[in-house]
């Protein structure tokens, strides 16, 4: 194994080489390509002015010197070791100890890594808080929908995750902020950033400053969620669609006395009677964890909005409610196309484990099903998801180019888009590097899980 990994880091250096020089041999061969000249035209500067930048331009990043040799001198300047330069761009010597140089922007005129060490964490803390919810959601419903083939959950849920997994992005974004970020619906959310500027300046946690209003969020949250999570356990089908379809009912009248304006009368019908029948369809539901967790959270949404309603005193949401609020909308729209693909996937490979002739085998030797379905068919289902989590995270890298964008968030992926409209070599290159070495990290990463997941795969 540890030869196995050696030889597969040995070839990642040779792959990244390949895929920064596609990259550069694009950028070169573009109209224009990368000059001084096209990166200050439209400027309107003056003649001396002007040359004097591309002077400067020429001499910091040698953009006067063919493209093979601006190729070579950027990885020169990534490599550890490797020449040192003057300051007119000469080879001053070799240095093993040289260190790694990003090089400078061009649009920004700061370091590259300085703009990196702003920008990954933005987007890290977006694939952090989607792919543990992208995973749990699609193998909750997809191994429950393999177990129930044929039956109305696996019905239901296999038009569900098709029909999400259809919506664009930038659709489901865009329509995201117009309802639930805008004055012209509901206000519940912010429109962009990761937080607001005030939000900098408050303490961590939430706070109300009169402590009665405390006691009423922890009394209206508890008889919330124990309400919905009994009335989600009743054995009786019609009492419990009948009270869930009531609260979606409910929830449906409160969404329309919360329109700006007065709403007209189909507004309200509309609205009461999509939210009354899409809850009630949660409460219809024969799955039980689906029921408690859906009513629990309707419950606690709730009691959440009741104790606001009722409070007396100031509320000052603190810097990590603010955040979580703000990362609201954007998880939602970078998760939801996610978890629709896995839970198909996950159903399949479940299904078909299921069906095999070891599953069979631990049947008739007397194994209980519920150690069948997790012990042995649920482990050999995890190979495929597994080799889609090899390309998950450098995938959500490319989705966060969406959701950054839509919602004006400082990410990587915000960046990357400057980065190529602006022409920015350096920058592009470095986010090119580190996407690819994400890539080839996750597949080797993958390959361990094989072997962990599947004793049989071996790679000595």
């Amino acid at each position: 194994m540890s030869t196995y990994i050696l030889r597969r880091l040995l070839l990642m250096v040779p792959t990244l080489f390949g895929i920064t020089l596609i990259v550069f041999l694009v950028m070169a061969s573009s109209p224009g390509g990368i000059s001084s000249q096209t990166l200050i035209e439209g400027q309107g500067l003056e003649p001396e002015t002007k040359q004097a930048l591309q002077e400067y331009y020429n001499r910091i990043y040698g953009l006067d010197d063919p493209a093979p040799v601006q190729y070579l001198r950027w990885l020169n300047n990534i490599s550890p070791v490797g020449f040192t330069l003057d300051e007119q761009g000469e080879i001053a010597g070799f240095s093993f100890t040289k260190g790694s140089d990003l090089g400078r922007s061009f649009r920004y005129g700061r370091p590259v890594l300085d703009l990196l060490v702003e920008r990954v964490p933005i987007t890290l803390l977006l694939n952090v808080v989607s792919i543990p919810l992208i995973y749990l959601i699609a193998i909750v419903i997809g191994v429950r929908a393999a177990v129930h083939r044929g039956q109305s959950f696996d019905v239901g849920s296999g038009i569900t995750m098709l029909a999400l997994w259809s919506i664009p992005t930038m659709l489901a974004g865009v329509l995201f902020i117009g309802f639930f970020a805008s004055d012209q619906y509901w206000r519940w959310f912010p429109t962009a950033g990761l937080s607001a500027r005030e939000a900098l300046d408050m303490p961590f946690l939430p706070h109300w400053s009169d402590t009665r209003d405390l006691l009423k969020l922890f009394v209206f949250m508890v008889i919330g969620v124990m309400l919905m999570s009994g009335l989600a356990l009743l054995k009786l089908p019609w009492l419990r669609v009948a009270g869930f379809t009531l609260m979606g009912m409910f929830l449906g009248l409160v969404m329309t006395a919360g329109l700006p304006g007065d709403a007209s009368a189909m507004t309200f019908v509309m609205l009461t009677l999509t939210l009354g029948l899409v809850v009630g369809l949660a409460g219809y539901t024969d799955f039980v964890l689906m029921r408690v967790t859906l009513g629990g959270i309707t419950g606690l949404c709730v009691g959440v909005g009741l104790a606001f309603h009722f409070a007396s005193g100031e509320f000052v949401r603190g810097f990590l409610f603010d955040r979580l609020w703000h990362l609201a909308l954007p998880v939602l729209t970078l998760s939801y196309g996610g978890f629709a693909f896995l839970a198909k996937l996950t159903r399949t490979s479940v299904l078909e484990n299921l069906l095999a002739d070891f599953a069979r085998t631990a049947r008739a030797k007397g194994v209980a099903e519920r150690d069948v379905l997790w012990r042995h068919v649920f482990r050999n289902s995890l190979l495929p998801l597994i080799t889609v989590s090899a390309s998950l995270l450098p995938g959500l890298l490319a989705g966060s180019i969406i959701v950054e964008s839509i919602f004006s968030i400082e990410g990587m992926g915000k960046l990357a888009v400057e980065a190529v409209k602006g022409r920015d070599r350096e920058l592009v290159l470095s986010i090119t590097l580190i996407s690819g070495l994400l890539t080839l990290v996750g597949y080797l990463i993958a390959d361990l899980c094989y072997a962990i997941a599947d004793p049989r795969v071996s790679y000595d």
